[in-house]
């Protein structure tokens, strides 16, 4: 039997939930998808178990992880594991690939190092407006491997970059990383941003150039917000 892709599998498959992780704020269920004896280990968090916000409008969130992970794969971050946006047992929703962490790895002490792939989630996440990049929302798989969590709170038009990855705060960007934010221009002009009209409002998608724009114009990573706090609470 031919192997089915894991995104055509998580798109299509039977989901069923199995657990819960009780510990988020919104309802985030463990499941499986599966198709032709083929099953990939997944979170399902449907829009019908989001908590109203005061700042962002009700029943987004899932739309708003899965546009996280459009601009994490179109601009070749590869930082958001594979997501999609689906009907399930408890109607439409976000669904995204289980990933298994390195239980070795501390985090409490990783999140401050000097990681390629925490510089390269530092600036993703000052291009979607992450107003809550945790510890606990870092997911490292190895020594070179690192995925992003719990992406429902972006995008917002105000500047609410809130995040514990400061360690960058004001230094040059590097030639390739000003090469990458150029590309992210053309691509939110053209696809990436058609992509995204379904999933934000488009002040939303102008914010998002706009703010593309201001990092490339200050040539350096952001400074937190004196009008916004800087780092999320609990960090972990």
């Amino acid at each position: 039997m031919a192997t089915v892709d894991n995104s055509f599998i998580l798109a299509n498959g039977e989901l069923k939930v199995t657990g819960r992780l009780v510990d988020a704020s919104n309802a985030t269920l463990y499941a499986t998808a599966s198709l032709n004896s083929q099953e990939v280990v997944c979170i399902y968090k449907p829009v019908a178990g989001e908590r109203p916000l005061w700042d962002f409008s009700d029943g987004c969130l899932a739309h708003r992880e899965y546009a996280a992970y459009l601009v994490s794969n179109t601009l070749g971050f590869d930082l958001v594991p594979l997501t999609v946006l689906r009907d399930g047992p408890y109607g439409v929703g976000m669904v995204q690939q289980w990933i298994e962490i390195d239980e070795e790895i501390d985090l409490a002490t990783f999140f401050s190092s000097n990681h390629p792939k925490l510089r390269q989630m530092a600036i993703f996440d000052a291009i979607i407006n992450n107003t809550d990049r945790k510890i606990g929302h870092l997911l490292p798989v190895d020594d070179e491997t690192v995925f992003g969590c719990d992406h429902g709170v972006t995008f917002h038009t105000d500047n609410k970059l809130r995040t514990v990855l400061w360690q960058w705060a004001d230094d040059p960007f590097t030639n390739a990383e000003i090469v990458l934010l150029r590309r992210a221009i053309t691509a939110i002009e053209g696809d990436l941003g058609q992509a995204l009209e379904p999933l934000l409002t488009s002040e939303e998608i102008v914010a998002t150039r706009s703010r593309i724009e201001s990092l490339l114009e200050s040539k350096k990573f952001p400074l937190p917000n004196p009008n916004w706090p800087a780092v999320p609470w609990p960090a972990f």
